[in-house]
């Protein structure tokens, strides 16, 4: 078990816990005050000596129970905005909405806060530790409230403010003191928590899409919306006292002194752009394969069918690749065989599918390897930096570049999309040029880490591939 050990005398502070991060190691500590025996004269200010002892990391009721929560709280509440694309099919046949080219935003800023919010919530998470809980406290509310509000509202633009831009907003002050604690919780099997976490919204995908499409055709958005939103609270809430951080204060302090020498490196940068390029194409099919379903004659339960496979394998694949990191595999390779496994299933499945059978593989595989960017944000940021305090600013800065992809697809797609439907053509014509783009992007993806590792200079500079 770690300790950091405190003299009354001095005020200082061992932090030995994170020297001896590999070994077993809350904010939950046991501490223990031992008498300070001596042959000489004593100082009666040194007669005690206090020690903390810090619960276990990477295992450990406590660990496991952070870990649970922070399971639900992702599962539940990103969720619901990564399942937008029902929502989009069914706004998109309402009457007030019908014909209306805004609709996409409203997936687009919820999502989209989250991932361009993330540096700056995230250094603001780190520098304030003391305030986490309080963070979160906010946070859940104004997420649940964006819903409540939705359902008040009959415009697109409402709808961008409370269910896009409310709920986005809510939701990434809310996950970053989560993630922080995670981070303070799991050391050497960081990859296989984040990975965890970056599943969860997979695991709720698989059935999420079924129990909104069901409110939605049964009560309409309004109902519907309201109803979520007690569902959400309910299964939340109890939860919040659970989310509690592993290190004391002091600690925390000395942790939110971020080390910015990452910024430095020139392979962080070829992460970031190539995780920029492939989430230019990342976030098509998830919004537009119940349309394209719908589109070839399949009914909306398909659709949602469709989206569900996609988040199981989502699910099995992040889990997966988390793993793999933890287990020092090649972070540049996991990329390129991730990338270009899901531009194969693009161009050569998606572009093709005429099919609920040919729809559902190409679910399977895209899924498994394009969603794959989560949890190998954790390998790349321990590529660049191996200083702890680093972490979560290079896993917060990886989903900026990512989710810079998500709010360009209003944008990208209005230019894309044809209004002609040809079943026999290839992407049944109106979806021609979004399959060709996405497709496009995962390759390029693959492409900004082979051309690094090619680069001569990388035999001067002893770049390591791992």
């Amino acid at each position: 078990m770690a300790t950091s050990t405190i003299t009354t005398s001095e005020n200082s502070v061992e932090l030995n816990y994170w020297d001896q991060h590999l070994s077993t190691g809350s904010n939950n500590q046991q501490t223990e005050t031992i008498p300070r025996r001596s042959g000489g004269i004593s100082d009666p200010e040194e007669e005690n000596v206090v020690i903390q002892q810090l619960l276990p990391v990477d295992g450990g009721a406590a660990a496991w129970k952070v870990l649970i929560a922070a399971f639900v709280f992702e599962s539940l509440l990103w969720g619901f905005p990564i399942s937008f694309g029902v929502f989009q099919d069914f706004y998109s046949k309402q009457p007030e909405f019908e014909g209306s080219s805004q609709i996409a935003l409203i997936g687009t800023m919820a999502q989209g806060l989250c991932y361009l919010g993330a540096p700056l919530v995230a250094i603001l998470t780190k520098r304030f530790p003391k305030y986490n809980r309080q963070q979160i406290w906010v946070a859940w509310p104004l997420c649940i409230g964006g819903l409540v509000a939705a359902s008040f509202t009959s415009t697109v633009g409402g709808l961008i403010a409370t269910q896009g831009m409310m709920y986005g907003l809510g939701f990434v002050t809310l996950i970053y003191p989560i993630l922080c604690m995670i981070d303070e919780w799991w050391i050497q099997r960081k990859g296989m928590a984040f990975g965890i976490i970056a599943c969860a919204s997979g695991a709720s995908g698989a059935v999420m899409p079924f129990i909104t499409s069901a409110l939605l055709e049964k009560y309409g958005y309004k109902t519907a919306l309201r109803i979520i939103a007690i569902g959400l609270t309910v299964l939340t809430g109890p939860l919040i006292p659970l989310l509690k951080g592993r290190l004391p204060a002091s600690e925390q302090a000395v942790l939110a002194r971020v080390n910015w020498s990452f910024l430095k490196k020139p392979l962080f940068y070829i992460y970031s752009m190539a995780t920029l390029v492939q989430g230019l194409g990342l976030f098509f099919p998830s919004i537009y394969l119940p349309t394209y379903a719908t589109a070839l004659g399949l009914s909306t339960t398909e659709g949602a069918l469709i989206l569900a496979i996609m988040s199981i394998s989502q699910t099995c694949g992040q889990f997966a690749i988390g793993f793999m990191t933890d287990k020092k595999c090649s972070v540049p390779w996991l990329v390129i065989g991730c990338s270009a496994i899901a531009a194969i299933a693009v161009l050569a499945i998606w572009g093709l599918a005429k099919s609920l059978g040919l729809l559902i593989f190409f679910s399977i595989l895209y899924g498994f390897f394009a969603w794959a960017f989560g949890p190998l944000r954790v390998g790349m940021g321990k590529a660049v930096s191996d200083d702890p305090s680093a972490m979560v600013a290079t896993y917060a800065f990886f989903c900026f570049c990512q989710g810079i992809g998500n709010v360009l697809v209003g944008p990208i797609s209005s230019a894309l999309l044809s209004q002609k439907i040809a079943v026999g053509s290839y992407a049944i014509s109106r979806f021609r040029n979004v399959v060709i783009f996405t497709g496009g992007s995962m390759f390029l993806s693959a492409v900004v880490i082979i051309a690094w590792l090619l680069w001569p200079r990388q035999k001067k500079t002893g770049f390591n591939c791992s």
